[in-house]
């Protein structure tokens, strides 16, 4: 009998990652993990909570939307293998922070997704910015075209200490200060999406967190690398 082909571990695949912000007196701080020393992708780094976007997120409702901005932006997918919605880019990301860190961003109502279930919540995105996008160069292990979105820790339903919900998938799970969060080992494309975070919290003051001018994206997937900017004058 013939075997199917094996999955392509290096195929292009869409993630969701959130940069979740807690501000204080102090500074502010983000929020990042370890990863494994024997994962695939990014070995031993420290990065934010995400990962790639699966098919059931299609199935899962948002209690609300984020900003029209947002949803215009995340509707640009130049990947014609690619047929991902921005509904469920969103609800993968919010799925992804509730499996990696047992946070929640939501809104009483029903859902089936991991954690909300359990909580009587429905996933929110009002409060997720669309700040960053990124493809891995050719010849990783894995590549994502992954998506990064900002969102502001008084999104968070519950204590934003309590960790004990989280999987193993991230160790090392703590509150990082911005100004100190580049001294960690970090992967190139989480420097450079700090950055741009760092700068849009600093803009923002004590005042809601706003979407960007646009949206930096590092496309990788041709030999040479291309950086435009999404939504430029939107």
């Amino acid at each position: 009998m013939t075997q199917p082909p094996k999955p392509d571990p290096a195929r292009l695949r869409d993630a969701a990652t959130v940069v979740l912000v807690r501000r204080g007196p102090e500074g502010p701080a983000v929020l990042m993990g370890m990863r494994g020393a024997k994962a695939a992708f990014m070995p031993s780094k420290y990065v934010f909570p995400g990962g790639a976007v699966d098919a059931e997120d299609a199935a899962f409702s948002l209690a609300v939307e984020p900003d029209p901005v947002t949803l215009q932006r995340l509707a640009i997918v130049p990947r014609a293998e690619s047929r991902v919605t921005p509904q469920q880019i969103l609800a993968a990301a919010l799925r992804e922070l509730a499996e990696e860190t047992g946070l929640l961003i939501g809104r009483p109502g029903e859902s089936p997704m991991t954690g909300y279930a359990e909580a009587g919540l429905m996933p929110d995105a009002s409060g997720l910015h669309y700040v960053f996008r990124a493809i891995t160069p050719a010849g990783r292990p894995r590549r994502f075209d992954a998506r990064f979105f900002l969102a502001d820790a008084r999104h968070v339903q519950g204590d934003p200490d309590d960790f004990s919900r989280a999987c193993d998938e991230l160790s090392h799970l703590h509150w990082v200060p911005m100004a100190e969060a580049r001294r960690l080992e970090l992967p190139f494309i989480t420097e450079v999406v700090l950055a741009e975070c760092a700068a849009m919290v600093a803009a923002a003051g004590d005042g809601p967190l706003r979407p960007p001018a646009s949206v930096p994206f590092f496309d990788n997937r041709e030999a040479r690398s291309r950086f435009v900017q999404i939504g430029a004058g939107a």
